[in-house]
């Protein structure tokens, strides 16, 4: 018996979803997994943190990408060696505004729909910890099936990083004028901008359609968000 199996990492889950976080402990703790926190806010992560102690955090990004990359970076500077598994329903994370550079070292990156089997979660979870120690760049850990994360990115790999940015402003409400603003570019580039993702997202021109509407809801498809 090896040493991670007689001693498993102590885990801290946040997950701003109640049900899912509920779901996901009790399924992790019958896989033998040590979870010793349940976090669903910010504010409550901190804190048991900060009492608890973990050996490695597992946080699901949502809908507050950057507020979550944060958190864990402020964990890293209290504990440099907190093993980190982020777990996220979008296979690109510059839909969050983040890059790969962003995230903490070591940390080990769960596409939701490429896992089959919550083995995956334990594996990632134990081998966060020693990804940390030496500093390892983050990674993508796919289920050991046919779906792997290059199915759901084909789309999203042929948008630049301004048209990834703009379309998250557009999803955020901002007009065409005040996305200029923010990228210091002329409206019509904005124009220019909008039409070419609606061209890739194979959008068809409607004017019985809102376009805006069409290209938020994309937006949050591709985020994870559930569709009626």
């Amino acid at each position: 018996m090896t040493k991670t199996q007689a001693n498993p990492a102590r885990a801290l889950l946040i997950d701003d979803d109640p049900f899912e976080l509920a779901t996901l402990s009790a399924s992790l703790r019958l896989h033998s997994c040590d979870v010793v926190g349940e976090a669903s806010s910010v504010a409550l992560a901190e804190k048991l943190f900060q009492s608890l102690k973990p050996d490695v955090v597992l946080i699901d990004l949502q809908f507050s990408g950057e507020e979550a990359i944060g958190l864990l970076h402020g964990f890293r500077k209290l504990n440099p060696q907190i093993g980190i598994v982020i777990v996220t329903a979008s296979p690109d994370l510059r839909l969050f505004g983040l890059q790969e550079k962003d995230i903490p070292c070591g940390s080990q990156i769960i596409l939701k729909r490429s896992v089959s089997d919550l083995s995956i979660f334990s594996l990632a979870l134990s081998e966060s910890i020693e990804a940390a120690r030496e500093k390892s760049d983050a990674k993508w850990i796919s289920a050991p099936s046919p779906i792997i994360r290059s199915s759901f990115t084909s789309v999203l790999n042929e948008l630049t990083d301004i048209q990834i940015e703009t379309l998250r402003l557009v999803a955020k409400g901002l007009s065409n004028s005040e996305i200029a603003r923010v990228r210091f570019v002329s409206e019509k580039s904005v124009e220019q901008i909008i039409s070419r993702i609606a061209q890739h997202l194979s959008i068809p021109s409607d004017r019985n359609r809102n376009l805006r509407v069409i290209l938020a809801g994309e937006y949050y498809k591709w985020l994870g968000a559930p569709r009626h």
